[in-house]
């Protein structure tokens, strides 16, 4: 019987007959999730884009005026500067930080794990809100730092800590801790714990194994927590208003304002797809050193 034959036989099911239902199945599959996609987020994006291409506010014509106003003002491209630093800033400290509790996790015990693990999770189960009004509290004039630096006698007057870039940056780097450990946590503990004892054995010594096996073998874990951390810390509108006030303006503050304040709903569209653009630029920079980082673990 010829290949031909065996294909075609009656209860016979070749390679080519059995794909094709498994491909319309997979597409069934996929419908709802594409068409949700496509009304929730596609849809309002195009609009979002054809809002933008109004050249006045009262939206009239069609232009590049809002594009060429944002990018011919220098004060625009400062809010825009400014709001993607404070994200480098919030996302090298919580790094820095969250490094090293999430190292402490791994080398923990389950009692001590379960500790550790309610402490980083636990931003997540309160409210933006709740957690920002508590920074506010605590960074106040009359907050906890403030008094603490009184009664010890390091300060003389209570320091202006709210309403500051420091003060922003330290809020938003507790918000967004969890984003950035638990990634960290996922690679360290899929690590061989052997790797460290051959490095030891062959004459490197703690931190010569760290900086040459674990630091390189967790670069997936990085970039993942400064992705999510990133992109949060650059959209936190809630913590950037309240914990930075009216000193300090960023991109979400500055959309805000333009579509609630102003009613200038062209331009408002204009920064929105710029932010948008600039932040998928930074998160497409992370995602190369995503796959470079793989290379390199796989290397």
């Amino acid at each position: 019987m010829t290949a031909a034959t065996a294909i075609t036989a009656p209860g016979l099911a070749g390679p080519a007959t059995a794909a094709r239902p498994r491909i319309g199945r997979e597409w069934t599959l996929a419908l709802p999730l594409a068409t949700f996609f496509a009304v929730f987020f596609v849809t309002p994006l195009l609009l979002l884009v054809a809002v933008s291409l109004y050249a006045d506010a009262e939206m009239t014509r069609f232009g590049l005026d809002q594009y060429i106003r944002f990018f011919g003002d220098a004060f625009n491209l400062a809010v825009l500067g400014s709001t993607l630093l404070l994200g480098v800033k919030v996302t090298a400290l919580t790094l820095l930080f969250g490094y090293p509790l999430a190292w402490l996790y791994t080398r923990s015990g389950p009692r001590m794990q379960s500790a550790l693990i309610l402490v980083i999770i636990l931003p997540l189960l309160t409210s933006v809100v709740v957690r920002t009004f508590a920074w506010i509290v605590i960074l106040g004039r009359d907050g906890i730092v403030n008094n603490l630096l009184l009664s010890l006698g390091l300060a003389e007057t209570p320091l202006r800590l709210l309403y500051t870039e420091g003060g922003l940056v330290a809020a938003l780097v507790q918000v967004q801790m969890p984003l950035m450990v638990l990634p960290l946590i996922t690679t360290l503990l899929r690590l061989d714990p052997n790797l460290l004892d051959a490095s030891a054995a062959l004459g490197a010594g703690p931190w010569r194994g760290f900086l040459k096996v674990t630091l390189p073998l967790s670069l997936p874990g990085i970039v993942a927590g400064c992705l999510l951390t990133y992109a949060a810390s650059v959209t936190a509108f809630i913590t950037q208003s309240l914990v930075g006030g009216g000193q300090m303006l960023f991109m979400p503050q500055y959309i805000y304002q333009q579509t609630i304040t102003l009613h200038n709903w062209p331009f408002a569209a204009a920064i929105s797809i710029v932010f948008m653009v600039s932040v998928l630029g930074v998160v497409m920079l992370f995602n190369l050193l995503g796959r470079a980082s793989k290379g390199y673990v796989h290397a």
